[in-house]
């Protein structure tokens, strides 16, 4: 199982590279996991139906977190309609969309994700793997929906179905987590076993069930699925009648066993199922648009699913194991209908469509096989599945909730009344003559038909094959019981003229009369049209949240440093004092110095900080606060710590020529525009701020207790780490997960950043200086290219002196740069050390020539320096976990080499390389976004008139004169 989802992820990464090879046929390729995920499944059959199969791999020991995953009978069941849909609608795909489709390669990938996510979901018997597997899917889905960005439809429904999921799927973990806690596992199937109980489970259970719900569209958390239909077809047959939408109803299927009868649980379901079904089925009657009509009757069979899943008696569960294999055939086999029809017609409205019927009587025989399973009309497994539901309800009313039986049993017959009639107005609209209306005439199907035909024929077939899909669906049916109960009955297509039939019966008859009355239902609903609905109550919450957070952000974010410093030191100096008042008595080991050299380190630093306060000029400013870095790498020096020092060294000199490079858009003065004021309050303030934080100082280094672990840190370094510079294998070795993670917080800033500055977009080229030079494209191959270029393409203000010094300096500063990345896993440096080295470089290139000679230094995007290091060290992270070692692993190899001698070499070393192209890569888009930004905002600004040019001009005009 665990080699099927790799496959997954792996077809997901090699499908956008193969796309513009293969075109449209990519999406065969894509259909290969979900193929070999069916395959599989099937061949479990006989142990998932009985035993189970299991399949476990530790993940994180310490937290007793594995990788487990479990194939039983209600999971069986899943896993095959999420594969065979799945690859029948990946197939499907191939026919559907043109090779000129834009982001063919991306959706076909995000797809084939998709399904291997949701395949990884049923198989988890972990609920940490089920939440991960839950949201990727969550992220997925909101890809595949907002696939055309340039649609404002398309995104907003991404958006609003990844707000409400991803806010249920937030409670829920919230549940699984207090859950796990009370039971002592996060195994799935021991919670169920030996469900815990007490006011915290209900708690977490009912959390647990509003994520559920709002997976699953139920209502109120229903709108996001009809807005959802901004999605391509192929996306609506897959996530929202086969795959995604059943996520909700497979873990309330999961947990009835076990919290059914918890108070609320039936109460919740039953309403929750019956308003589905009733508000689904009244609004399904009043689209026009077939893709609609089938959202909402989606989101009524979902109340249906979500009743007869979670109600927990054995016959009702039959039936809803059944409606879930009955709902995935006819609703994906509907969507891929309405597909077909907008292919060749160009619209999904069912007033222009007319006489369809007749022209493709293929099409809409297999429309009705999906229509007479979803009205629940005998053989079709719809009809079997609708029998068992009404069966086990009718037994129901002779047990202890005979109450809620009867609302269960009265809603459910209401809402197949509705189902009926939308089942009648979408054959109608679809395919029927309408007078009127011009006759329409359709493409050809180009292979279109075929998936709908393939699904359409398995409802039918499932149908009259009632006794050999007995055998699959009654085991899972059995799962998804209360223990105790009476065994499940047995799943036929006939079992004789009883109650069950009748009511059938009855809810087709009003489904025609319904349908019939059509004219005056849409005459009741037109005036009712005005009543709420939870689509406005969430555009009334989502702006509500917008201007509250406006009007939060404008008392908060006033654009004044002044301002930000002031609360931070506030709730600082107020937080550190309570606590050392609180937390006393306290001890206190102070030293004055551990030697005489740091003395007059110390001296000059505090000389410095305070002559900042007195600083005129911004520039110097920064500079006597860089003197104050500079004097903490001394320090560290004369504490033995020369990577430390380095590396502070290295930081201060960025950092320095960032300020810098801001600082060309501020005065060059201070305090000219808004002087200061308050300026012995803030002198005050400035002091309690500085003396709370030596005494925080102070009393955190006085306050240990524990023995350290510092002594031991060179020998593992040594013995583990294969190395001797303890800082540098600590970051790539010893704690190489906080590293990496650490390097996708800088990559998001770094990202974040830019697309602050450059809005409108992350193009991140630089112009190349040999562009500006004139006569570049006279010249010929074989002409030797100046060192230097023409007066002519030199910025101005640019100092030839500062650019010769700075291209004599640049490649030994790169040479530098690598040597400290391969040398620091035993001496001073490493790949942060290294990167900021190259990183100076590029801004000396800068500095001398400005965005020009940048791009010529650094031919390369920021952005993929960046992608590319994080990747570098993420499968440096992972490659372990396939040779059967722990992630992070580092092998050590040591050989005689000629001309180098002995040679050592650690494959941390290859992370090393990912942070030293992060670092890079973050000063290269550090000095694109502040400093080009800042050039073209100058340029901008020089190409302005100002008073002294309007009158040189004037003047230069009467000279002329």
């Amino acid at each position: 199982m665990v080699t099927v989802l790799v496959a997954f992820a792996v077809v997901a990464l090699l499908v956008p590279a193969l796309t513009p090879l293969l075109g449209r046929r990519v999406f065969f390729v894509a259909a290969v996991p979900p193929v070999a995920a069916a395959v599989l499944t099937v061949t479990q059959t006989d142990r998932a139906l009985h035993s189970g199969v299991t399949e476990s791999f530790s993940w994180i020991p310490q937290l007793d977190l594995a990788i487990a995953l479990r194939v039983d009978a209600l999971s069986w069941v899943l896993a095959l309609v999420v594969s065979v849909v799945g690859a029948l609608v990946l197939v499907y795909c191939a026919s559907y969309f043109g090779d000129d489709e834009p982001g063919l390669g991306r959706f076909a990938g995000v797809l084939t994700a998709f399904a291997g996510s949701m395949y990884g979901l049923v198989i988890a018997d972990d609920v940490i793997v089920l939440f991960v597997m839950w949201e990727a899917t969550t992220v997925f889905s909101y890809l595949l929906i907002g696939h055309d960005a340039a649609k404002r439809a398309s995104r907003a429904a991404a958006m609003q179905a990844l707000v409400v999921t991803t806010a249920g799927g937030l409670a829920m973990l919230a549940g699984l987590v207090m859950l796990s806690v009370t039971a002592g596992t996060t195994q799935l199937s021991a919670i169920v076993a030996q469900a815990p109980t007490g006011t915290v489970v209900t708690v977490s259970v009912v959390l647990v069930l509003v994520g559920a719900l709002t997976k699953s569209a139920i209502v109120p958390f229903h709108f996001w699925l009809p807005a959802a239909m901004a999605a391509p077809t192929p996306v609506s047959a897959y996530l929202h009648a086969a795959a995604m939408v059943k996520a909700g109803i497979y873990l309330v299927a999961r947990l009835a066993p076990a919290f059914a009868l918890l108070d609320g649980w039936r109460e919740t379901i039953t309403v929750l199922g019956v308003l589905g079904m009733l508000v689904g089925g009244y609004r399904a009657l009043r689209q026009t648009d077939l893709k609609l009509l089938l959202a909402y009757g989606t989101v009524a069979q979902l109340g249906f699913l979500v009743l007869a899943a979670g109600w927990g008696a054995p016959a009702v569960a039959l039936g809803g194991i059944a409606l879930l294999v009955a709902h995935a055939t006819f609703k994906s086999t509907l969507f891929l209908v309405v597909g077909t029809v907008d292919h060749v017609t160009g619209t999904r409205d069912l007033a222009r469509l007319s006489g369809l019927g007749r022209r493709m009587p293929w099409l809409a025989t297999v429309a009705v096989l999906a229509l007479v399973s979803m009205a629940g009309i005998p053989p079709t497994i719809g009809f079997v599945a609708k029998e068992a539901v009404l069966t086990g309800f009718l037994e129901a009313l002779h047990g202890p909730d005979a109450a809620w039986a009867w609302v269960a049993l009265v809603g459910v017959t209401v809402g197949s009344v509705l189902t009926a009639a939308y089942s009648l107005r979408f054959f109608w609209g679809t395919f029927a003559t309408k007078r009127g209306v011009e006759q329409t005439e359709p493409h050809a199907l180009h292979g279109l038909g075929v998936v709908p035909s393939v699904l359409g024929l398995t409802g039918l077939a499932l149908g009259l094959l009632t006794p050999l899909v007995a055998h699959g669906i009654e085991p899972a049916a059995t799962a998804s019981s209360l223990p105790g109960d009476e065994p499940v009955p047995h799943l036929a297509l006939w079992h004789g003229l009883e109650p069950a039939l009748g009511i059938s019966a009855l809810t087709l008859l009003g489904g025609v009369a319904l349908f019939a009355a059509r004219v005056r239902v849409e005459a009741v609903q037109h005036r009712l049209a005005g009543s709420p609905s939870a689509a406005g109550t969430y555009r009334r919450l989502m702006r509500g949240l917008d201007r509250g957070a406006t009007t939060l952000t404008a008392n908060l974010q006033r654009g004044s440093l002044p301002y930000y410093l002031t609360v931070i030191l506030s709730v600082f100096v107020a937080g550190a004092l309570a606590n050392l008042v609180v937390g006393g008595p306290w001890q206190f080991h102070v030293r004055f110095a551990d030697s005489w050299g740091q003395i007059p380190v110390v001296v000059v630093m505090a000389v410095a900080a305070v002559a900042v306060t007195a600083a005129k000029t911004r520039f110097a400013a920064a500079v006597l606060v860089g003197v104050t870095g500079y004097g903490m790498s001394v320090l560290f020096v004369l504490h033995g710590a020369v990577d430390l020092a380095l590396t502070q060294l290295v930081v201060e000199t960025v950092t320095l020529i960032a300020v810098v490079l801001v600082l060309r858009r501020l005065p060059p003065r201070i305090n000219t525009a808004n002087p200061s004021r308050f300026r012995v309050l803030r002198a005050l303030f400035a002091g309690l701020a500085g003396l709370t934080l030596a005494i925080v100082v102070v009393v955190s280094a006085s306050a240990r207790t524990a023995t350290p672990i510092w002594p031991d840190i060179p020998a593992l370094t040594s013995s583990f780490g294969h190395g001797l510079n303890v800082v540098n294998v600590a970051l790539v070795d010893l704690r190489g997960w906080d590293t990496l993670g650490e390097l996708t917080v800088v990559v998001a800033a770094a990202t974040g950043v830019a697309s602050l500055i450059f809005v409108n977009s992350r193009e991140d080229t630089l112009p190349r200086l040999r562009d500006r030079s004139p006569g570049a494209d006279e010249r010929t191959d074989g002409e030797p290219r100046a060192w230097l270029p023409t007066s002519a393409a030199l910025p101005t203000g640019r100092s030839a002196l500062l650019d010769v010094v700075v291209r004599l300096l640049f490649h030994g500063l790169v040479v530098l740069s690598l040597y400290l990345l391969f040398a620091g896993h035993n001496a001073a440096g490493g790949g942060f050390a290294g990167g900021l080295v190259a990183g100076i470089a590029l801004a000396a290139r800068y500095l001398a020539g400005g965005a020009a000679e940048l791009g010529a230094a650094a031919p390369v995007r920021a952005g993929r320096l960046l992608g590319l290091g994080v990747a570098t060290a993420a499968v440096t992270a992972i490659v372990p976990l396939f040779f059967g070692k722990d992630a992070l692993y580092s092998e050590f190899f040591e050989a005689t080499v000629p001309v180098l001698g002995h040679v050592e070499f650690v494959t941390a070393t290859f992370f090393d390389i990912g942070v030293y192209l992060v670092v890079v890569g973050l000063v290269l888009d550090v000095l694109r976004s502040l400093g080009a930004e800042v050039d073209r905002q100058r340029l901008e600004d020089s190409r302005v008139p100002t008073r002294d040019t309007i009158e040189a001009g004037r003047d230069q005009e009467e000279v002329s004169a």
